[in-house]
């Protein structure tokens, strides 16, 4: 189905778009090139996620703001989105948080529980696992430094040391195309993120949580995913099946058709976020 789609900012400087109609959903976007509303092929692949969400809400997809200063911290990306929420929506709504927007997502449930009614974690843990880490400090200082960086990804995309050299090569190709003219942005997110830890926080949580992960994820294990669940009261967690990092978002329980209010949030702890993620 399609819907119109609107662009704007958030508040605090946050770049937004929205789809859909019903109850907010505040989608925060997983880790991109640009702090900017997408487009181009970027575009495409997101709304092919959004889309289906927006069948069942008003979705509000968000990222950080442009001009991220050297030495921000999660803690203060956090405060400026609890600020825009506040001043957009006038109390708690439902989060989803996808990849590195999972990770602001605890951090905003972690610091401003009166920011968050339902909150969905989905591809993302309360810390980045090592080689994750040093996964994306790479890339992004590659790239910051004018080098090509999309092959040092690899080990995050293939699942054998084939696979890896394979899709290493046709990154190393296409990095000329991927690469964001400031990458600057980029790496000051990644830079905030590299010391990202919530787990001794996690039980101070408020808000329903549903964990989501892949079986396959590259970039987390399920052991990390279920830590993450474990530790919040309360906690849900879904794994799906032979399923890797970017394939949880587009996995067809991710996103349900449909149904009535009632229906959607009885899969979830609480709230009608929980919708995402069915478990039917």
């Amino acid at each position: 189905m399609p819907y119109e789609i609107h662009e704007g900012e958030l508040g605090r400087g946050l770049p937004c778009y929205e789809l859909g109609q019903g109850d907010p959903l505040v989608v925060l976007r997983w880790f991109g090139p640009h702090h900017a509303n997408p487009r181009g092929m970027e575009r495409r692949v997101e709304l092919s996620v959004m889309r289906p969400l927006a069948g069942h809400f008003r979705v509000c997809a968000v990222t950080r703001a442009p001009g991220m200063a050297m030495g921000t911290t999660m803690a203060q990306i956090a405060a400026d989105h609890a600020q825009a929420l506040k001043e957009r929506f006038g109390g708690p709504v439902d989060v989803l948080g996808m990849s590195s927007g999972g990770s602001l997502a605890l951090q905003l449930a972690a610091d401003h529980p009166d920011a968050v009614r339902s909150l969905v974690v989905a591809g993302a843990a309360y810390t980045l696992p090592e080689r994750t880490r040093l996964v994306q400090r790479r890339y992004t200082e590659a790239v910051a430094a004018g080098r090509r960086g999309a092959h040092l990804q690899a080990p995050l995309t293939g699942r054998t040391p084939l696979g890896q050299a394979l899709q290493g090569a046709v990154m190393w190709l296409a990095d000329p195309l991927m690469r964001p003219a400031n990458p600057t942005d980029m790496l000051r997110f990644a830079q905030a993120e590299d010391p990202f830890d919530v787990g001794d926080r996690l039980a101070g949580l408020r808000a329903p949580t549903l964990v989501i992960g892949g079986e396959r994820d590259l970039a987390y294990s399920p052991e990390l995913f279920r830590q993450t669940a474990g530790r919040i009261p309360g906690g849900r967690l879904i794994i799906y099946p032979r399923t890797g990092h970017l394939g949880t978002f587009r996995h067809r329980r991710f996103a349900p058709s449909p149904r009535s209010p009632g229906e959607c949030g009885r899969d979830g702890p609480g709230g009608r976020a929980h919708a995402v993620g069915d478990q039917r």
